[in-house]
């Protein structure tokens, strides 16, 4: 059985001191979920990694450098340039 690939995305923080994006805001930008709450749930199902560890916090903060995965995505978050 062939397992589907895994779709690689990027994100940018804005240009601001101590950027960050919550975690379920994050999913939902990146067009995972359709809605915040959405994200909320995925997360509350504990389908969701960050830097290789299962995450549960909703409202995580994410910050530059760090790794985000779903089931089928990884996503980079990076600073603003």
């Amino acid at each position: 059985m062939k397992r589907k690939p895994i779709e690689v995305m990027h994100f940018t923080l804005p240009d601001v001191p101590d950027a960050f994006i919550e975690l379920h805001a994050l999913l939902k930008t990146g067009g995972l979920v359709d809605s915040g709450g959405a994200g909320k749930a995925m997360v509350a199902m504990g389908v969701v990694s960050v830097d290789g560890a299962q995450e549960l916090r909703k409202t995580a903060k994410i910050r530059a450098g760090q790794t985000v995965n779903v089931p089928g995505y990884t996503i980079h978050v990076h600073a603003a340039a």
